[in-house]
Parts: C-alpha cells; sequence; structure tokens
C-alpha cells in the first residue's frame, strides 16, 4: 500500500506541474494539492501494514488524523509570520526607493558613465540593477524599474530580446542576496527559532556573493555574445521614461544613492536586524530627497501610502506564503511514501546530489520539481531524509528556484511582464535563458560541492 500511495503522490505531483505550467493560479493548485496530500497520509495510517516500512517510518503508525489537520493548515502558515512580515517591509523599502527617485538617479548616472557604447551601458546596467535587487523585490518594483531600463537599452541598438534577457538575469543575480527572499526560502528548510547562526550575513560570506558574481557575470557574458551574433537595430526612440511626473526626474542627492545597500551591509557587517534596515535605508533616503517636509500629518500619509503600495504590490506573494507553508507541512507528512518509491533513486554523496541537480536543473523553469516556488517543496522533502546538511540543501534548491524559475521562467510573473512589454516571443526569450542558465548552474553547483560538500 505504501508504494500506492507513492506513485499517487507522484502523479498528483505531475498534475500540479502541468497545472502551473498551463499558468493558472499557483495559490489555489498549493491549496488543491494540500488537502489531497493531506488526505493519502491518513489513508496510510489505516492501511499500511508492511512491518519493514512502519519499523523505518513509526511516525505513519502513531499519525493523528486531527494534529496532520491542525499543524498543516493552522501551525503551518503560523510559523510564517517572520517571513510575512520581512517581506511587507522590504515591499516598503521598495516603494521608497522608487519615490525618492534613487533608482531612477542610479540608473541614469550609470546611461551617462557607459556614454554612447551600447555593450558597456548594458553591463553597467546590469551590475546596478544587481544591486537595486538586493534590497528590493516583488513584481511592482521588477516593473517599475524595467520600464526604465529596457528602453534605455533598446534605444542603444540592443536587440529587444536581448535587453529583457539581460535585465531579468541582472534581477536574479541580485536575488541571490535579498533579504526578503533569503528570509522566505530560508522557511523551507527551517523552523523559526531553528539554527539561528543560518543567517543572511553567513550566507552571504559563504555562498551568496559566490552566487551573484556567477549568475551576474554568465549573465553579461552571454548577453554580450548574443549581441554580436545579432545586427543591432535601434527599435525604439532614444529616450526613456524615468518617471511619472517632474519632481521624480530630478536627481537624488548622492548620499541617497547608498540606499539600497544599507540593509544588507547592516546585515553582513553589523549583524543588525533586516527590517530595522528596512525602516533605517527608508527614512534616510526620504530625509535626503526632501520627502519628509510638510508637516508631520504629510510625512505619516506618505509613510502610510507607501506601505499600501508596498502591500499591493507583494499581495499575490502574501497569499501564496499562506498557502505554502500548509503544503510544505503535508509534504513532510508524504515523506516516507516518497522514499518507499524514490528513496533509491536520488543519491546520497553531495557529488553525486550536485551532478544530478545540475543536470535537471531545467526542471525549475514552469513551477517544476526543482523550484521551491513550485512542486520543490516535495523534492525536498524527500531529499532532506538523507541527512545533508541544511546550507547544502539550500544552496541546491536555491540554484533552479532563482536562476531558472525566478530570472528565466516565463511563467514568472515579471518575466511575463517583460514578454509582453517588449513584444518578445517566450520561445525566443527561452532559447537564451535555458543555455544560460544551465551554465550558471553547473559553475554554481561546482561552487556549492566546493565549499559545502
Amino acid at each position: 500500500m505504501e508504494y500506492v500511495i507513492g506513485i499517487l503522490l507522484l502523479l498528483s505531483f505531475f498534475v500540479l506541474a502541468v497545472y502551473c505550467i498551463k499558468g493558472y493560479n499557483l495559490m489555489i493548485g498549493l491549496l488543491g494539492i494540500t488537502v489531497f496530500w493531506t488526505l493519502l497520509p491518513i489513508v496510510g495510517h489505516f492501511t499500511v501494514t508492511n512491518p519493514e516500512f512502519l519499523a523505518a517510518h513509526p511516525e505513519v503508525a502513531e499519525l493523528s488524523i486531527i494534529s496532520i489537520i491542525n499543524d498543516a493548515f493552522q501551525a503551518g502558515p503560523e510559523a510564517w509570520g517572520t517571513t510575512l512580515v520581512n517581506v511587507l517591509w522590504g515591499a516598503w523599502f521598495g516603494r521608497v526607493l522608487l519615490e525618492t527617485g534613487v533608482s531612477a538617479t542610479i540608473i541614469r548616472k550609470t546611461v551617462e558613465l557607459g556614454g554612447d557604447r551600447p555593450v558597456v551601458t548594458m553591463a553597467l546596467l546590469n551590475i546596478v540593477t544587481a544591486v537595486i535587487f538586493t534590497s528590493m523585490s516583488g513584481a511592482g518594483p521588477v516593473i517599475a524599474i524595467g520600464v526604465i531600463v529596457l528602453p534605455i537599452m533598446i534605444s542603444l541598438g540592443i536587440p529587444k530580446s536581448i535587453a529583457l534577457f539581460s535585465f531579468m538575469g541582472s534581477v536574479g543575480a541580485g536575488i541571490y542576496l535579498n533579504p526578503v527572499i533569503f528570509t522566505q526560502y530560508r522557511a523551507y528548510f527551517l523552523e523559526p527559532g531553528e539554527m539561528e547562526e543560518f543567517n543572511l550575513g553567513w550566507w552571504t560570506v559563504h555562498w551568496g556573493i559566490y552566487a551573484l558574481l556567477v549568475m551576474l557575470a554568465v549573465t553579461t557574458v552571454m548577453a554580450i555574445f548574443f549581441v554580436r551574433k545579432n545586427k543591432a537595430s535601434h527599435a525604439w526612440a532614444a529616450q526613456a521614461p524615468l518617471a511619472q511626473n517632474e519632481e521624480e526626474k530630478k536627481d537624488a542627492p548622492y548620499p541617497a544613492l547608498i540606499a539600497p545597500l544599507l540593509p544588507v551591509l547592516g546585515v553582513i557587517v553589523l549583524d543588525l536586524s533586516v527590517i530595522f534596515g528596512f525602516i533605517a535605508a527608508g527614512f534616510y533616503a526620504m530625509w535626503l530627497c526632501g520627502r519628509l517636509k510638510g508637516g508631520f500629518k504629510a510625512v505619516c500619509q506618505l509613510v502610510n501610502r507607501l506601505y499600501y503600495d508596498g502591500v499591493v504590490d507583494t499581495a499575490p506573494l502574501v497569499g501564496f506564503l499562506l498557502t505554502l507553508p500548509m503544503f510544505n507541512k503535508v509534504a513532510s507528512y508524504c515523506a516516507p511514501y516518497f522514499q518507499a518509491v524514490l528513496g533509491n533513486v536520488f543519491p546520497r554523496s553531495t557529488l553525486m546530489l550536485c551532478i544530478l541537480f545540475a543536470a535537471l536543473s531545467a526542471f525549475g523553469l514552469f513551477r517544476g520539481p526543482m523550484t521551491l516556488v513550485g512542486c520543490g517543496a516535495a523534492t525536498l522533502g524527500v531529499v532532506s531524509a538523507f541527512g545533508f546538511s541544511v546550507p547544502f540543501l539550500y544552496a541546491c534548491f536555491a540554484i533552479p528556484t532563482i536562476t531558472m524559475n525566478n530570472s528565466f521562467c516565463i511563467t514568472q510573473s515579471w518575466v511575463a511582464w517583460g514578454l509582453a512589454y517588449t513584444k518578445v516571443e517566450g520561445k525566443e526569450y527561452l532559447r537564451m535563458s535555458i543555455p544560460t542558465g544551465y551554465i550558471v548552474s553547473i559553475l554554481l553547483y561546482a561552487v556549492t560541492y566546493i565549499i559545502f560538500g
């Protein structure tokens, strides 16, 4: 019976993958499979009699029906309060950077530095985009920066498909050090309060900075390679909509331009909390840019509006994050059945697991079994039972999740926006993104094995 349940779990796994590929609502899909995966361990509790299986997994026989329901649908979402708080404050900080014109000023100065050399300008914009998205996150900020960067690249003669590919890859590079994303993904591996030393500061020094540099370097080199292969054509006028009103077109003061780095530096250098970093850096930017004038009431209204806009930016993510821990919880109850079917498939050595994951990196696309924001939670439930360290597993799953899904998957919300905005065909984008994603993944799995293997 344990094999029957395991096979049903696998079939439902692929149903979810197809569901995600078709672009249906991921929150509803996760809720549906959570209910199904809650029922299967309950069925196993009453029907599995194999003594060897029960001896290896005593929790199956000891399972309480009420406890699995309460654990999945109540305790799971409640435990993610810390993650949600970080996400919301990070979204507010992203809105501050847009409101003050800090992000637009950084990009304008970068374009001036690059001059009329398209490839140099593109490389500089990639660096700036990566730095910006070490602090900003969410579809709203990506779109807000995209409507600045993409017209500039295209006006310089860079083909629009390459411009989009280069921009999204740079966003992904920054995400490797983003405090909000780190907190979100860390919750897959650890309950609140566990392994506190595995924080962003430790992670940045030991692995994250290498991931950012590899992703940024490979994306830039590949973009230059694709530009050389394509004849440049000035498809758009040489202008970029840098802001929505005249006031935002003013350059932010130079001291304010370090604001995007302050939360990350505070975590790494001073071991400050990331929320304090967001708040301090946000008010620092608003103060220098003259947005704290007009009296106490006006400042309160501004802060409130920016927080409202930030919450709106992350609303779909919040719904997803409240459903995901339910799925994670029931995945742990389903792990024994996955092991029964797949236990002999996954390697036990770090080297072989890195090789396997590198080969399967493309399954991070389309919310597949290698991405944590898709079906990867179930894969993690199987692999985590083999005793690998948390930092090692985090790296293994972060690579396909960030490189393949967040940066290069056409089902990602901001990538889908970019395709519509630039009128680029999905298959044209994937022709560049898939081979680039594989190169990044292979290099990063090599780095992961060297550091943690």
